[in-house]
């Protein structure tokens, strides 16, 4: 093989290599950049759970009938002199 064409073969190799390991690249690049977008989401999401927590303390700090109104349904209280009926659930959905 002549000088020439070994160079011309080197150069060919070198190309073919380079287009492998920057595909490989872009392809991790692409990958990266979806989990980012994901991540975003999940941020966005969190944030505004993070929101509507704060103003639901900021009501239980401020509004004793939304304390009331927790304790009944959440914990199950009920007043002095107050009874509660407890129904079996529906067969059937009916």
């Amino acid at each position: 093989m002549s000088p020439r064409t070994l160079g011309i073969a080197a150069l060919v190799l070198a190309a073919v290599v380079s287009v492998g390991i920057g595909g490989q690249s872009l392809t991790r690049v692409w990958q990266i950049k979806n989990e980012v977008e994901t991540l975003e989401r999940q941020i966005a999401g969190l944030r505004a759970e993070n929101a509507q927590l704060q103003a639901e303390v900021a009501e239980l700090r401020s509004d004793p009938a939304a304390i009331e109104k927790l304790a009944r349904e959440k914990l199950g209280f009920v007043k002095p002199g107050e009874r509660i009926y407890k129904l079996p659930p529906t067969r059937g959905g009916q």
